[in-house]
């Protein structure tokens, strides 16, 4: 992979094999345009970062590197509904060339239960392989969004960051003579589970019909299909819907709407 390739938009790397690619050059060139759509969005110029966002979500780069991700992290392992798993090289390069918005079409999640501390379960939905890459992708232009406007003080969801800061920050403001003597935690009962739809579809700047198809994506139990009409489920949609600001503001905003804050529900 050249120079002159990665300061192009939206290269091909059609005849590089897998394990030869240069990850350096890949991870360099989605960097420069987050960068740019962050400088973007500080300076108001909301049309310029949309623009960038398109370039983003339709560079081979950017998906080589959604590709990645997905394969690599720890629930790799775990198909979704089609069962399918990207584990050779012909696999994830094909993978990546298949990441495209025309004709895309998701399928439902693979609803699985775990165990949470309490003795109950936490549902949780697969989404299959294809879908989790597609989310990636986007993540990768909303990223930066999400990062130039989130409050500097959250940790939770957000890129190089870590307990070991939230307990830092914790620190600063609590050793002090004049710092509070308690501190409260709070547990919304079903929070994933009640965000509105439309909120998400209104605020968050990403691809309007990209964002319904993962929100309406509907999810497999039982062999039995039931439809998703709120929330998100808890590994099944873009990890940037479930971060600062937008799950901040799309709880609250679903709290007021369902009375789950004054019903005892906390």
């Amino acid at each position: 992979m050249t120079g002159k390739e990665i300061s192009t938009g939206a290269p091909s790397a059609c005849g590089v094999h897998w394990s030869s690619i240069d990850w350096g050059a890949v991870e360099s060139h989605v960097r420069r345009l987050q960068m740019r759509i962050a400088k973007a969005i500080r300076e108001k110029k909301h049309n310029k970062a949309k623009a960038l966002q398109w370039i983003l979500t339709h560079s081979h780069y950017a998906k080589l590197l959604a590709v990645k991700r997905v394969t690599q992290n720890k629930g790799n392992k775990t198909p979704g509904v089609d069962n399918q798993r990207w584990t050779t090289e012909k696999q994830k390069m094909q993978a990546a060339k298949s990441l495209k918005k025309h004709g895309y079409q998701t399928m439902p999640l693979r609803r699985i239960y775990i165990p949470k501390k309490n003795g109950k379960l936490r549902p949780l939905g697969i989404p299959t392989m294809k879908c989790r890459a597609m989310q990636a992708l986007y993540l990768l232009a909303l990223e930066p969004i999400a990062e130039t406007l989130a409050d500097k003080n959250s940790y939770g969801f957000r890129p190089k960051r870590s307990t070991v800061d939230a307990i830092e920050q914790c620190h600063h403001v609590l050793c002090r003579k004049v710092s509070a003597r308690w501190v409260l935690e709070g547990d919304i009962k079903g929070c994933f589970d009640n965000i509105c739809h439309q909120w998400m579809l209104d605020n968050i700047p990403m691809d309007k019909a990209i964002l319904r198809k993962w929100l309406k994506a509907g999810y497999m139990e039982d062999g039995k299909l039931f439809s998703t009409e709120a929330g998100t489920p808890q590994g099944g949609l873009c990890k940037a819907l479930h971060k600062p600001p937008y799950a901040k503001k799309a709880i609250m905003q679903s709290n007021r709407r369902n009375s789950l804050i004054f019903n005892g529900s906390i």
